[in-house]
């Protein structure tokens, strides 16, 4: 198995310009989208600075840019800004905002303004009907649910997102993307979902690009040889 073999839209989720391009000439990329968490990781000083060369050297695929204020009225501004850096933009509006208003009005507007939106954040079915309902004909969005998390609360994702991936597939222009990717193996999960994208950062990638679809027998080799020579460099000696 391949990742270019597979059916589902595989996005890279980074903050790297560097990382950003070496993954654009991958021919299993179908997008790319960051947020806030991991331009401050990636030390990004000038978040205008990056969308713009971001959208400059990448111009032929989905970009999606996350606005910052918590204020509604100020996202909304944010929101049409990013949004006219390049029709390849889709702006990433979260459910709420930080405390726990509904952003679903906010999306209602800027749907029908002609924004392309990924809406962010999401955990729950109820929420996503939400977001589907306000949807304008014609515009293009993703509803981004975060798989990873709600596995990290011992709940089924794939419950979720099988629900999210069918209730999407309903409006047009509408795709579901699974999002916080902790394991090589949330990919897999995503596809078996029906989910349209799975966004993944540039290390998981690069270890699916070395493991997945690997012969199990030669994948316990490798790692019987890794702690055979790791051990050999620590120098220990048990008798």
């Amino acid at each position: 198995m391949k990742l270019n073999k597979l059916h589902i839209d595989i996005y890279a989720d980074g903050a790297d310009i560097k990382g950003i391009i070496e993954m654009h000439d991958k021919d299993y990329i179908s997008g790319f989208t960051t947020n806030p968490t991991l331009m401050k990781k990636a030390g990004v000083v000038s978040y205008t600075d990056f969308a713009k060369e971001m959208v400059e050297k990448i111009s032929d695929m989905p970009i999606s840019f996350e606005v910052f204020s918590d204020e509604f009225e100020t996202m909304k501004k944010e929101a049409i800004a990013l949004a006219e850096y390049g029709k390849n933009v889709f702006v990433k509006i979260p459910i709420t905002n930080s405390k726990g208003e509904s952003s679903v009005p906010l999306v209602k507007e800027l749907s029908a303004d002609g924004v392309n939106l990924n809406v962010t954040a999401i955990f729950t079915i109820e929420q996503v009907k939400s977001v589907l309902k306000v949807l304008s004909p014609g515009t293009e969005n993703i509803i981004s649910v975060f798989a990873g998390r709600i596995a990290d609360a011992g709940i089924d994702p794939e419950l979720v997102m099988k629900e999210t991936a069918a209730l999407c597939r309903k409006i047009p222009g509408t795709k579901s993307l699974w999002a916080s990717c902790r394991e090589v193996f949330n990919i897999v999960q995503a596809e078996r979902c029906g989910v349209d994208i799975v966004t993944v950062t540039n290390d998981l990638l690069d270890k699916a690009e070395k493991n997945l679809g690997k012969d199990l027998t030669q994948f316990s080799l490798e790692t019987v040889r890794m702690f055979e020579e790791d051990s050999r460099k620590l120098g220990f000696s048990i008798l």
